[in-house]
C-alpha cells in the first residue's frame, strides 16, 4: 500500500512539476503581447488564446500534485480538532460519495469532449487566429485520469491512518522561500554558537 502511494504521488509530482513550468512561458508570452501591443502598436489575434490554454492546462495538470500535498480548500474548523483515524473515516467516506463519482465523470465527459474535438479540429472562437484547443481537451481527460490515481492513493492512506492513527505524509519536495530562509538562520546561529 506504501509503494502505491508512493508511486502515485511520485507522479503527480512529476506531471505538476512539468506542467508549472507553463508559467514562465505564460509570463513571456504575455511580456511579448504588451510589448507589441504598448510599444510597436501591432497586437496579436492569439496571446489571450495561448495564456487561456496554457494557464489551464497548468492548473488541470496541477490537480492530482496538490491533492498529494493535501493543498486543496477544506473547511476544517472542526475536522482539523479530530484524531487522524476519525479524519481518515470522514475522509474515506467522502472520497467514495464525491471525489470518485466527479472524478469519474470529468474522465467520461472529458473524453467525449476532447474526441469530437479532435473529430473536428476545433479551434477557439475567441480570436480570429483559430487556436487549436483540441489538444487542450485532451488535458481534461489526463488531468481526470492522475486526478483518479492520486484518489486511490489517498483512499491507501485513509485506511493506513485509521489502522495507525497516523497519516503518512507525502514526501517534501517544496518549501517555502521563507521556511528555508529561516532554517538557515537557525543553522547559522547554531554554527555561530556551538
Amino acid at each position: 500500500m506504501i509503494g502505491f502511494i508512493r508511486f502515485a504521488d511520485n507522479l503527480s509530482a512529476w506531471f505538476g512539476k512539468a506542467f508549472a513550468w507553463l508559467i514562465i512561458l505564460m509570463a513571456v508570452g504575455t511580456g511579448y503581447e504588451v510589448f507589441v501591443r504598448y510599444v510597436l502598436n501591432a497586437p496579436t489575434a492569439w496571446a489571450l488564446d495561448v495564456s487561456f490554454i496554457m494557464y489551464g492546462t497548468m492548473f488541470m495538470m496541477a490537480g492530482a500534485y496538490t491533492l498529494s500535498r493535501g493543498g486543496h480548500v477544506r473547511g476544517d474548523f472542526l475536522y482539523r480538532l479530530w484524531q487522524p483515524k476519525t479524519q481518515a473515516k470522514l475522509d474515506l467516506v467522502l472520497y467514495f460519495l464525491f471525489f470518485f463519482p466527479g472524478v469519474l465523470a470529468l474522465i467520461i465527459s472529458g473524453w467525449k469532449y476532447a474526441a469530437r474535438s479532435w473529430q473536428y479540429g476545433e479551434v477557439s472562437i475567441n480570436s480570429p487566429a483559430g487556436v487549436p484547443i483540441y489538444q487542450f481537451k485532451t488535458v481534461i481527460v489526463a488531468a481526470g485520469i492522475l486526478l483518479f490515481i492520486q484518489g486511490i492513493a489517498q483512499v491507501c492512506r485513509c485506511l493506513l491512518a485509521i489502522r495507525n492513527n497516523e497519516w503518512l505524509q507525502a514526501e517534501e519536495d517544496v518549501f517555502e522561500t521563507e521556511d528555508l530562509l529561516m532554517k538557515q538562520a537557525a543553522e547559522a546561529e547554531k554554527d555561530a554558537h556551538p
